[in-house]
């Protein structure tokens, strides 16, 4: 097996501008590869830490060379010689020689440009496809197939322009449809989509994550406009395709309520359990994600209580990609999907293990990207190969959504001629 020759990372920007680090690493063989590491608007208060400069005269405090040099002078000279294959050992060195808890020494995206690169060189050393070198390490799937999508369409919350409260909603085509008609209805949808704004003067620019920011009245809006674009297209609604939010409930808690524009009074959890019923109800919205903040336990409790025989309450910020965590809501409840972002924890690795806990406990798995991304694929090729059940990766609009989506059409292209 070929070694780690060297590994060298620098900093380059992510799709919003914002600096965030990409790492090479070469082989004794010759071979090369590279990957970048996405960043976060929205982080929740449990995610391993993305290291910044804080250098208020460079990058607005917001470059990564600390991180960078980290990697160059402290975590890749310790991998010189390394079998890259020895993922979990390599991982592991990296989380001891930053000894925190939230990698704060050496930087969560400092470790896990490392533990991409590691991986990516792991699958070239033995000539095989990323996914296919995944699914067959880890052995999460028994069978190779592209994730259901869940395509975000329109922007609100902190990736929006301050008219919608919701951080994203979601148009998801149902389960039985597959991948390439999937993004043929997505691209239709959010063409027409833009075709409905328009028509009605409403503002028809994008947000963080290449959603539409429409100025509505209210957040329920949103859901009228999209059923009104569904009719103008050859598609059925609640027979072809469903809808999906991501709430990101910790930013509109305010003193123990939710500030929501839909009404002029701040929501009680108990009223905003009534407002998700109500969607799920009319709109057939089976998928809230991060409905409350993640410390109103009690309210995640009874909303996978009440709606989780028909509703996906998926956990992002409540569980942060954190093995401990997911293993409490796991006993407690508290949801029944979990949103996977390698970032939030810092290492493959440990991805993984949160991947395996939840996977045992009969959790759907969603692969998720962040709104600050780079053109890299990585995260395209682990969803298949750890046997996602659905991909977050934003509109099919923009370089660095459009390049997971694209790189899904080369996978299923390959898994239907080994097939044959």
């Amino acid at each position: 097996m070929a070694k780690i020759a060297g590994v060298y990372a620098r900093e380059i920007l992510d799709s919003r501008g914002i600096p965030t680090l990409e790492c090479a690493l070469w082989l004794d063989s010759g071979a090369v590869v590279a990957t970048s590491v996405p960043t976060g608007t929205s982080v929740g208060k449990y995610e391993a830490l993305e290291l910044r400069d804080n250098d208020p005269n460079r990058m607005i405090g917001k470059g990564v060379l600390t991180a960078v040099n980290n990697v160059n002078t402290i975590l890749g000279p310790q991998l010189i010689g390394k079998d890259p294959s020895n993922q979990t050992e390599i991982d592991q060195l990296m989380v001891t020689l930053d000894g925190t808890e939230n990698k704060s020494k050496l930087g969560a995206n400092a470790i896990l440009a490392v533990s991409q690169a590691v991986m990516k060189a792991g699958a070239i050393s033995l000539n095989v496809p990323l996914y296919y070198y995944i699914e067959q390490k880890y052995q999460l799937t028994k069978e190779l197939k592209i994730p259901n999508c869940v395509y975000g369409v329109i922007d609100g919350g902190e990736h929006g322009a301050g008219n919608l409260d919701i951080q994203e909603f979601h148009i998801i085509p149902a389960s039985h449809i597959e991948y390439r008609k999937s993004l043929e209805m997505a691209v239709t949808l959010y063409q027409k989509i833009e075709e409905v704004l328009v028509l009605k003067g409403a503002i028809h620019s994008t947000g963080v994550g290449g959603g539409f920011t429409p100025n509505l009245y209210s957040n329920i809006d949103v859901f009228e406009i999209l059923i009104e674009t569904i009719k103008t297209s050859p598609y059925t609604f609640a027979q072809d395709l469903f809808f999906g939010v991501d709430v990101s409930a910790a930013s509109l808690f305010e003193g123990g309520k939710y500030r929501l524009k839909d009404k002029s009074q701040m929501y009680s959890s108990e009223e905003l359990l009534e407002l998700y019923k109500q969607i799920r109800n009319l709109y057939h919205v089976f998928y809230v994600e991060d409905p409350y903040q993640e410390d109103d336990i009690a309210s995640w409790q009874k909303i996978t209580q009440e709606l989780g025989e028909t509703t996906k309450i998926v956990g992002d910020d409540l569980l942060a990609t954190n093995k401990t965590k997911t293993q409490k809501a796991i006993e407690a409840k508290y949801c029944n999907t979990i949103l996977i972002k390698p970032n939030q924890t810092g290492t493959i690795s440990e991805t993984i293990e949160v991947i395996k806990l939840a996977k045992e406990a009969g959790w759907q798995v969603i692969m998720s990207h962040r709104s600050g991304e780079t053109n890299d694929d990585f995260i395209a090729d682990f969803a298949v190969g750890v046997g996602a059940d659905y991909t977050k990766f934003g509109p099919p609009n923009r370089g660095e959504r459009t390049a997971k989506y694209n790189r899904l059409l080369q996978i299923a292209f390959e898994i239907e001629q080994s097939k044959s």
